[in-house]
C-alpha cells in the first residue's frame, strides 16, 4: 500500500480547527462538586487562568441530534472557573469521537518538567518573571516570582 492511500484511511481525532463556543451550549458530563471547588488543584488551575488565560482548551464533542450543543469530555474545572468569573464563550477542540472514558484514560498528567517547559514557554511570550506564580502546584513555592522557577530546574 503506498502512502498517500495510508494516509487517506485515518481518521482524525479532532475537527481542523477549534471553535469558539457559548459556554451555555456546552453540556458537563458531570457537576464539579464543593468539595472540589475547594480544592488546591481547582484554586492552581483558577489562578493560572487569571494570570496567562486557557492554556489547553476544553474537549467537546458535537451532539448527535443538536449540532449546535456540545458534550463537555475534558475541561470540567477550567469551564466550572470560567463560569465563576462570568465568562460567555470559550474556545475548545472538538473531538469527532464522543467517547469520553477513552479520551480521559489517555490524559498524561503533568510532569514538573513540562511545567517548568511551560513557564519558560509563557516568559518567552512576554510573562512578566516577576510575575507571582500563583498557579503552582507546589505550595511552599505559591506566591513566589516566576524568576524563582525559571531556574528552579
Amino acid at each position: 500500500m503506498n502512502m498517500r492511500k495510508a494516509r487517506l484511511s485515518v481518521k482524525l481525532g479532532f475537527e481542523e480547527t477549534s471553535l469558539r463556543i457559548p459556554i451555555p451550549q456546552i453540556m458537563p458530563l458531570h457537576e464539579v462538586s464543593e468539595r472540589i471547588r475547594k480544592s488546591v488543584k481547582f484554586a492552581q488551575i483558577a489562578a493560572s487562568i487569571a494570570e496567562v488565560g486557557i492554556i489547553e482548551p476544553p474537549v467537546v464533542a458535537r451532539d448527535a441530534e443538536d449540532r449546535d450543543r456540545y458534550h463537555l469530555l475534558d475541561g470540567h474545572l477550567r469551564i466550572a472557573i470560567l463560569l465563576d468569573r462570568g465568562d460567555t464563550e470559550v474556545v475548545c477542540l472538538v473531538a469527532t469521537d464522543d467517547e469520553a472514558f477513552t479520551y480521559n484514560r489517555r490524559i498524561n498528567r503533568i510532569a514538573i518538567i513540562q511545567e517548568h517547559r511551560m513557564i519558560l514557554n509563557a516568559v518567552k511570550k512576554g510573562v512578566s518573571v516577576n510575575r507571582r506564580a500563583n498557579g503552582t502546584p507546589d505550595r511552599r513555592l505559591k506566591g513566589t516570582p516566576l524568576r524563582d522557577r525559571v531556574t528552579l530546574l
